[in-house]
């Protein structure tokens, strides 16, 4: 599986998850996840807005991975989509375990110091916690060329 939050970062991780999945003719699962966590701890709560802001969760979601999707296609590669809603590194971790999994591939911005500290590392997290084998692969952002 490649985890995915539509990012150019994640996209090198997307490419690789499709090279392996092609070597061992492996069906591959696109997951994103939702998460209102901080967002909904920062901004007023309203229903309409709220209700607006998880359609346009979703939106972002479905593209993240129509992404992964319409690279499979490219390459031959069989690719399900899966979008879930809650903690991105518990339902990441919950949804290889549930599946059995034999491949969690993720991207990482390379964020370091404060800005690592405030927003936490999903790759990270899973990569503690996971009892599945994670590949973590380094994506291209204006931070690390600097």
């Amino acid at each position: 599986m490649v985890a995915t939050d539509g990012s150019e970062a994640v996209k090198s991780a997307v490419d690789t998850a499709i090279k392996i999945a092609k070597l061992s003719e492996a069906k591959l699962y696109a997951v994103h996840v939702l998460s209102m966590g901080f967002y909904s701890m920062t901004l007023p709560t309203n229903a309409q807005w709220e209700k607006a802001f998880q359609q346009r969760l979703m939106t972002e979601g479905k593209e993240a991975t129509d992404y992964v999707e319409n690279a499979g296609r490219a390459s031959n590669v069989e690719v399900e989509s899966v979008v879930l809603r809650g903690s991105p590194a518990a339902e990441i971790i919950g949804f290889a375990e549930r599946n059995d999994i034999d491949l969690v591939v993720m991207g990482t911005q390379g964020k370091t110091g404060i800005t690592k500290f405030l927003i936490g590392s999903v790759a990270e997290k899973v990569v503690r916690h996971s009892n599945k084998s994670v590949l973590v692969v380094r994506g291209e952002t204006a931070e690390m060329n600097k």
